[in-house]
C-alpha cells in the first residue's frame, strides 16, 4: 500500500500533547478508509505538522482529516523510502 506525507501549516506553538490529541483523533477513525497514521512529527516555531501514513489513496488520507477537524494543506504521496 501507498505512503503518505501530510502537511499542515499554520500551526505556530503547537505542543506534543496538541500533537498527540490530534494524531489519537485520527488514529480513531483510519480504519473507516483503510489508513494507518503511522507517525507525526511537528516544529512548533514554524507551525509545520508532518504525518506520515499508509493509505490506498491520498483521497483517503484527505477524508480522515478532514473528518477529525484538521485538514492537511498538502498531501504527498511517497514512493519510496530507504
Amino acid at each position: 500500500m501507498p505512503h503518505y506525507m501530510d502537511v499542515h501549516h499554520g500551526m505556530n506553538g503547537i505542543t506534543a500533547d496538541q500533537l498527540k490529541e490530534a494524531h489519537e483523533a485520527d488514529l480513531a477513525v483510519e480504519k473507516e478508509e483503510g489508513v494507518h497514521f503511522e507517525h507525526a512529527w511537528a516544529d512548533p516555531a514554524s507551525g509545520k505538522v508532518y504525518c506520515l501514513s499508509e493509505a490506498p489513496s491520498a483521497e483517503a488520507v484527505k477524508r480522515v482529516l478532514e473528518r477529525t477537524g484538521h485538514p492537511a494543506d498538502e498531501i504527498h504521496q511517497v514512493p519510496f523510502s530507504i
